[in-house]
């Protein structure tokens, strides 16, 4: 019973806490999401089941590249939170599946992907080795070191760059790894890169209400 309450203690100050920070950002907040998990099937997500989308807070972030789309929600499953997942959106979409791994975690479903190897301190697990090599460069080794060993998984699916933060991160540690991932997402997707025939607007992309706001520009590092 203490546990209980304990539990729903820490979960009602994290709600506070996130309801809060989207509030000083302008930025869109909802206690319950479950369509939003539904857009991605790799990852954490692949590990722990879908769940639901808990305190989640959604807004845009501009990045070297200009200004991209960013969800951050508590992941749930079957009562418990798992992970904070932060996602940053891509102007293109690819049907390529990169997983990157800390090595202190269990390999994933065996079978649904293939080991690429090491790309810096992680694992590269993707669905396809050929597409997936060029994808991997010292600018993508760098940008995936900066992420932090507190970040299980980062993973490249459909039009999204997506990370598992711990259950606990503070707002503080969210804004820092939206940046990372507007990096990885400027890496992968860059302005100046050719429009796929088949690319389309992801439907999650819209115009943002004219009092959401944006963090400020990151520039990247310079080499």
């Amino acid at each position: 019973m203490a546990l209980f309450a304990t539990d729903r203690a820490q979960r009602t100050a994290r709600n506070r806490e996130r309801r809060r920070w989207a509030g000083l950002r302008g930025w869109q907040f909802a206690e319950v999401d479950q369509v939003l998990p539904t857009r991605w099937q790799h990852g954490l997500i692949a590990v722990s089941g879908r769940g639901t989308g808990r305190d989640v807070v959604t807004g845009s972030t501009f990045t070297a590249d200009g200004r991209r789309r960013v969800h951050v929600l508590d992941h749930e499953v079957n009562g418990k939170t798992t992970a904070v997942l932060v996602a940053v959106h891509r102007r293109r979409p690819m049907s390529t599946v990169v997983e990157l791994w800390l090595p202190s975690v269990p390999v994933p479903r065996e079978g649904e992907l293939d080991l690429l190897g090491p790309v810096g301190d992680r694992y590269a697990f993707v669905s396809d080795l050929a597409s997936a090599r060029p994808l991997i460069t010292p600018d993508l080794v760098d940008a995936a070191d900066e992420i932090g060993d507190d970040v299980t998984v980062v993973w490249l699916e459909d039009a999204w760059v997506v990370a598992a933060a711990p259950a606990n991160a503070a707002p503080a540690r969210l804004e820092r790894l939206l940046r990372d991932l507007g990096e990885l997402a400027d890496i992968v997707d860059p302005l100046d890169s050719e429009e796929g025939e088949d690319a389309e607007p992801d439907d999650a992309v819209r115009p943002l209400p004219s009092n959401v706001r944006e963090l400020p520009r990151a520039g990247r590092p310079s080499s």
